[in-house]
C-alpha cells in the first residue's frame, strides 16, 4: 500500500468522531443564533417607529367615562410601541376617582388593552369620601348615590368601622332593625344611628353585647304617647337609660289617625 494511503487509513482510525460532530454541532448553533440576532435587530430598526394607534377600553366601568380614560391614556408617550411605558400608563388610569385597579397589555402591532376594575361604594366617609367593600377610603363624585350608610371616625379607622357596621347591621336586620349611621370618635367611643332616628351609645368595650342588649330590650320598651325614644344609654355594665324627645304636631296627628 502507497505510505500516504497508509498514514491516511491510520488517521482515520484514530479519529474522535464524537468530538468532530459535537464541535460541529456546536459551530451550526452559533452561526443560527447569529443569523436570528442579526435579524432580529433589523426587524427592531425597521420597526421601531411602530406607533400606538389603538386604544381599547374594557371592564365595563359604571361611573368613569371611557372618554375620560383615553384621555388619561394620551398623556402618556404613545409614539413608539417599544417604548411605551406601561407602569406610566396604569398609573395615569388610576388616578382617575372611581377607578380601584388597571391593567395595561401591548398588542403588537399598534394596541394597547386597558382593564379597569372601579371601586364599589358601599358607604359614605366623613361625608367627603366614600368606602369600598375593602373599607379603603376613596374621593369621588357621591352625586349618583343614594342610600348609603353614613360613617364617621378617625383617620385610619376606616376598615375597622365598615367591619363594626356590618356586623352590627346584621345583627339589627335579624331583628326588623336598620342600621343607618355609625360614628367613631377620637376617643374610640361608638355611637349608632337607626332609620327610626334612635341613637344608640355604646362606649368603648362590649360593643357587641351591648347591641344585643338593646336588641332584648326594645320590644319590651315603654311607648309613651306624645313622645318617641331619641338616646339609648348602653354604656353600663347591665341595664341602659332612655332619653325621649316631644313628638312633633306633625307626627302627633299622624299618631292620632293611626
Amino acid at each position: 500500500m502507497h505510505p500516504l494511503l497508509e498514514k491516511a487509513q491510520q488517521i482515520k482510525l484514530n479519529l474522535n468522531w464524537s468530538l468532530v460532530f459535537g464541535v460541529s454541532f456546536f459551530l451550526i448553533v452559533v452561526i443560527g443564533l447569529v443569523q436570528i440576532t442579526t435579524g432580529v435587530s433589523d426587524w427592531l430598526v425597521e420597526n421601531k417607529d411602530a406607533q400606538i394607534k389603538h386604544l381599547i377600553v374594557q371592564g365595563q366601568p359604571k361611573y368613569t367615562e371611557e372618554t375620560a380614560i383615553i384621555k388619561a391614556i394620551k398623556q402618556a408617550d404613545l409614539s413608539s410601541f417599544f417604548e411605551l411605558d406601561v407602569k406610566h400608563v396604569q398609573q395615569l388610569v388610576q388616578d382617575l376617582p372611581w377607578v380601584a385597579t388597571v391593567s395595561v397589555r401591548k398588542q403588537w402591532p399598534d394596541t394597547v388593552q386597558v382593564y379597569v376594575v372601579e371601586h364599589k361604594a358601599v358607604a359614605h366617609w366623613n361625608s367627603d369620601l366614600l368606602l369600598n367593600q375593602g373599607g379603603q377610603a376613596f374621593q369621588a363624585s357621591s352625586d349618583k348615590l343614594h342610600d348609603l350608610p353614613q360613617l364617621y371616625g378617625p383617620e385610619g379607622s376606616e376598615e375597622e368601622a365598615w367591619v363594626a357596621f356590618k356586623q352590627f347591621d346584621e345583627m339589627l336586620k335579624v331583628n326588623n332593625l336598620t342600621l343607618s349611621s355609625l360614628a367613631l370618635s377620637e376617643r374610640f367611643s361608638w355611637q349608632l344611628w337607626l332609620d327610626n332616628g334612635i341613637r344608640l351609645d355604646l362606649g368603648r368595650k362590649d360593643k357587641a353585647k351591648r347591641v344585643q342588649r338593646f336588641i332584648d330590650v326594645y320590644p319590651r320598651m315603654e311607648q309613651r304617647a306624645n313622645a318617641q325614644v331619641d338616646t339609648i344609654d348602653l354604656r353600663y355594665d347591665t341595664g341602659l337609660a332612655v332619653s325621649f324627645k316631644p313628638l312633633q304636631e306633625e307626627q302627633l296627628q299622624n299618631k292620632s289617625k293611626a
